[in-house]
């Protein structure tokens, strides 16, 4: 059965950390694959002014991971009820991929507040969770459940915050996130205020 890691996020835009991350997890953990999930409206970030169309969103993520064979973008919560909730997506993925395992990434910011997910234990149970570090977040590897992992990816302290408002204040920020998305952010006049 092969077994696919299951990365949610806003990607708002996605950016080279994101990718490392990804790719790390997909070449250095127990997962063949690791699919990008756009969240298009996160319940914890409701109110995020700075959201940009989702449709815009996916259209960054699919330049991003095009040509991958080990990253793909999965857009299973842009046709659910929002907000989406992780567990409903992974019900639901795994109704329509019997043959997959899948699991849920998350970063060790999201690990500290994971048991405010709807469903977390399940999650944990049925699917399992792999954690990767996020600076200023650490996490004690001997406190985690069974079907808990580390990825001890390598981290880069870069955000899409950070990319929004650098593109905000005239900044380049073209290796900072790919560069077809690099030119899509430029040639749609995306982050300018």
């Amino acid at each position: 059965m092969k077994t696919v890691g299951l990365y949610g996020g806003s990607f708002n835009p996605v950016h080279i950390g994101h990718l490392i991350v990804a790719s790390y997890i997909a070449q250095w953990t127990e997962t063949d694959e690791v699919w990008l999930m756009l969240s298009p409206l996160n319940p914890f970030k409701t109110l995020d002014p700075e959201l940009i169309p989702a449709q815009q969103r996916e259209d960054m993520l699919r330049l991003a991971v095009e040509q991958n064979d080990i990253l793909s973008i999965c857009d299973e919560q842009l046709d659910m009820p929002m907000p989406s909730y992780t567990i409903d997506t992974l019900d639901a993925l795994s109704a329509t991929h019997p043959d997959i395992s899948f699991r849920c990434i998350i970063g060790s910011d999201s690990w500290l507040g994971f048991t405010g997910w709807k469903d977390w234990q399940r999650i944990i149970n049925e699917y399992g969770v792999i954690i990767y570090p996020r600076p200023g977040y650490p996490i004690d590897e001997h406190s985690l459940p069974d079907g808990v992992i580390i990825a001890n990816a390598p981290g880069i302290d870069i955000s899409s915050t950070f990319i929004r408002n650098a593109i905000a204040a005239g900044k380049d920020v073209n290796y900072f996130v790919p560069s077809a998305v690099y030119r899509y952010i430029r040639s749609n006049n995306l982050y300018i205020k």
